[in-house]
């Protein structure tokens, strides 16, 4: 039976992964889509290149934006081989990624030393009850540079 569209760009994603395991990193991969094109694609490099945000889906969707010029990927699809983690699914819809699409589950991962649930706890938590201190300091000061954003005629909204 020969695999679908959809299904080959799983498969290239499920490849990636394995790739990063075979180098030394986690086992994530993703590849971005635009209009049937992969135009980015991305294996865990956290380990790689000692940078905790460097996950599949965080660096494909670097790429492609820096191939297609903007920030917003509003017609971009994102096939990864695992549910995506708060941050990379934060970044997804920051980059207004119109879908995506997931091999492995955030269970799957919590059930090989990958969990995401600590983070999920922490932000039910009010700022004083989380593991990480977190602190107000000069919000008048840090307002006004948010008043001359949003007084700013020529911004480019995001």
């Amino acid at each position: 039976m020969e695999a679908t569209v959809k299904e080959k760009y799983m498969l290239r994603a499920i490849e990636l992964s394995n790739i990063s395991v075979e180098k030394g990193g986690g086992p994530f991969g993703a590849v971005v889509v635009c209009n049937g094109e992969i135009i980015a694609e991305a294996h865990n490099q956290v380990t790689l290149t000692n940078d905790p945000t460097a996950h599949a889906e965080v660096v494909a969707i670097r790429a492609a934006a820096q191939k297609l010029g903007t920030f917003d990927l509003s017609h971009c699809e994102v096939y990864t081989s695992c549910e995506p983690c708060p941050m990379c699914l934060g970044a997804m819809y920051w980059a207004r990624i119109q879908c995506f699409y997931f091999g492995n589950t955030k269970l799957d991962a919590d059930s090989i030393g990958f969990s995401d649930a600590f983070i999920y706890d922490e932000l039910s938590k009010s700022f004083a009850e989380r593991k990480m201190p977190a602190y107000p300091l000069m919000r008048d000061v840090a307002f006004e540079v948010f008043e001359k954003w949003k007084n700013k005629e020529d911004k480019t909204e995001y």
